[in-house]
């Protein structure tokens, strides 16, 4: 394996993981080696995983992802961290024991100095390498191990990518959030649709979630939307559009005092409130008359004032 890092006179503060949804659990991890690394003048660094390993291991159990691909990337690049290394996870790195992980990987190629781990934390073939086995292997081989303890929740249990895919499939947002630690979002590049929203006076963007993307319940929501360089409020169309024939599961976003072009750029989408029910109607008519509504009672939960709209 080629090395990630420059070469590190004193070695890195490591945490490895898959790290899925960089909830308020996996930023107490974080802030660790953060802490640690600026205390011992090191640089931070987070090991993951792509695929997620269960998607290797045991692809008929494997659960829609929280954060896949480029959004886990965004959210670690909000953290503070110095590196990321991006591991990709196959058969042969299954096969690795948590000893020749630790030596060849993390202690050769990522100049490991110091480890910091979660308290659930196992990597290595049948993940040998829990807390008390890496902690007994640092002490052999002459690094530190540092163990986080779980993140509480108000309401009893700990903050864990599991509970949090259960509210969103709940679409329990607000509870969702409160674990992640920021709203639920969902990245991607905008693609071009049947330009159906202009026709009814509200032109949208088109997002087509990727596939291994765990989606709250279909509805329409009150949304917040961001791209470079720019952000604006909205309402979101999630699943199929039953009126206009359409079964496709698109993510369409109408934006509040908005007319630009942002065909293929990547925008972020962060749902925050439920509005209604996808529906049928009778009539394009009746459909825009409830979308005016829609857009009334989005603005509301976003907390803005209704605005006229020009002509």
């Amino acid at each position: 394996m080629t090395s990630p890092l420059p070469p590190l006179a004193h070695g890195a503060v490591v945490t490895v993981g898959s790290f899925d949804g960089i909830h308020l659990g996996h930023r107490a991890v974080i802030d660790e080696v953060l802490g640690r690394a600026r205390r011992s003048g090191r640089p931070s660094l987070l090991v993951t995983f792509e695929p997620h390993p269960t998607r290797v291991l045991h692809p008929e159990r494997a659960q829609p992802l929280l954060t896949p691909g480029i959004e886990r990337r965004e959210a670690l690049a909000e953290t503070g961290l110095d590196y990321v290394a991006v591991l990709r996870f196959d058969p042969a790195m299954a096969a690795r024991t948590a000893e020749s992980f630790v030596t060849e990987i993390l202690r050769g190629s990522c100049q490991m100095a110091e480890l910091v781990v979660g308290h659930d934390h196992g990597f290595g073939r049948g993940r040998s390498g829990d807390a008390a086995a890496l902690s007994a292997l640092g002490a052999r081989l002459g690094f530190e191990v540092t163990v986080v303890a779980p993140v509480a929740e108000a309401e009893g249990g700990v903050v864990s990518s599991s509970a949090i895919r259960d509210r969103i499939r709940r679409g329990d947002l607000a509870e969702a959030a409160r674990a992640l630690g920021r709203p639920y979002r969902v990245s991607g590049p905008v693609r071009r649709g049947a330009q159906r929203g202009r026709t009814l006076g509200v032109p949208t963007l088109n997002l087509a979630p990727p596939p291994e993307k765990l989606l709250p319940p279909d509805g329409v929501y009150a949304v917040r939307v961001e791209w470079g360089g720019g952000t604006a409020l909205g309402m979101l169309n999630q699943g199929p559009r039953p009126t206009v024939g359409d079964p496709t599961r698109w993510l369409e976003a109408h934006l509040f005092e908005f007319d630009g072009d942002l065909y293929d750029r990547i925008v972020r989408i962060e749902w925050v409130a439920k509005l209604r029910e996808i529906q049928r109607f009778g009539s394009l008519d009746e459909l825009k008359a409830q979308l005016a509504q829609d857009r009334a009672a989005a603005r509301t939960a976003l907390g803005v004032g209704e605005r006229p709209l020009t002509v």
